[in-house]
């Protein structure tokens, strides 16, 4: 039995990988010259962000349905939440 959601990462691995290759020129195994720390520290940081970002979403969700009773302007408000 195959996971769909493992098969959806790998998938993704490849296609980046891929992109990689073309931007930069080369593979993440033969590139030598880049400091990972300071990569892995920059996406981290931004990790850090989209993180507190989705917080801030689901608070605001989870405030709108709990205040809103109607479940048509509870849609319109998501709605203007998400644009």
């Amino acid at each position: 039995m195959k996971d769909k959601i493992v098969e959806q990462v790998v998938n993704k691995y490849t296609e980046r990988s891929e992109r990689g290759v073309i931007k930069y020129g080369t593979t993440l195994e033969q590139n030598n010259t880049d400091n990972f720390f300071v990569h892995l520290q920059e996406e981290l940081m931004d990790a850090t962000l989209y993180l507190q970002k989705l917080v801030k979403q689901r608070s605001e969700l989870i405030e709108l349905i709990t205040n809103t009773e109607s479940d048509k302007e509870l849609g319109a408000k998501i709605r203007c939440l998400i644009r």
